[in-house]
């Protein structure tokens, strides 16, 4: 693909599947237009990189279209300063975006493969502000705890006891929840204790698995 090209399909992706979608925070935006997406998918897969649709990665899993990661960003609220606990690394990608929109990023991915090749993408890529982790994320990672924002990018029955109490007062958690095969995505934010959902997409996952998560 020439770089002509590349800037095309980047440039296609900002227009046609976000702002025309209701992606408005220009620094999502501008966090999507930089992070090369191409260097996540994999080598025969590059061509697509920009396309309107869920790729799929090693160990069956898959990296989602460019507007649910945006989605998912811009309901997340970063300012800049934020700790993001992300579950589900997958292949890097919504790493990088929250990387460059948040302080600091812990990731947690259960597949060892993916997370060593996703770490080799970001540390190619100068990210320095990123945790990855090899472990079950529902779960979520006590030890750094309490988190403003939390990332789920798998399908939960319900949301993780462990990540809605790890989770600080005020923060944003935003999840696939309900179904295996089909579920809405929702933003939950923490106010005085007390949980308040909005939906934000029908949207489709694969699924969380873990202790708290579906069987494999």
């Amino acid at each position: 693909m020439s770089k002509a090209d590349l800037q095309d399909d980047i440039g296609r992706m900002l227009d046609v599947q976000l702002r025309r979608r209701g992606i408005v925070d220009r620094r999502v935006l501008a966090a999507m237009a930089k992070v090369p997406r191409e260097q996540f998918v994999l080598e025969g897969s590059r061509h697509e990189a920009y396309a309107d649709r869920a790729l799929g990665i090693d160990c069956g899993q898959t990296i989602s279209q460019p507007y649910i990661v945006a989605l998912m960003t811009q309901a997340l609220e970063l300012s800049g300063s934020e700790k993001v606990l992300e579950i589900g690394t997958g292949s890097g990608y919504q790493t990088a975006i929250l990387a460059e929109l948040a302080g600091e990023v812990i990731s947690i991915e259960r597949h060892a493969e993916l997370a060593e090749r996703a770490s080799d993408v970001l540390s190619a890529l100068g990210y320095e502000n990123v945790t990855l982790t090899v472990g079950d994320g529902t779960l979520g990672c006590e030890g750094r705890a309490p988190f403003e924002r939390i990332i789920v990018t798998a399908a939960c029955a319900e949301c993780p006891p462990a990540l809605l109490a790890q989770l600080a007062e005020h923060g944003v958690l935003v999840a696939p929840l309900v179904g295996r095969d089909y579920q809405t995505l929702q933003a939950i934010r923490k106010v005085a204790g007390q949980l308040q959902s909005r939906d934000l997409s029908a949207c489709r996952f694969v699924p969380l698995v873990g202790e708290h998560g579906w069987k494999e």
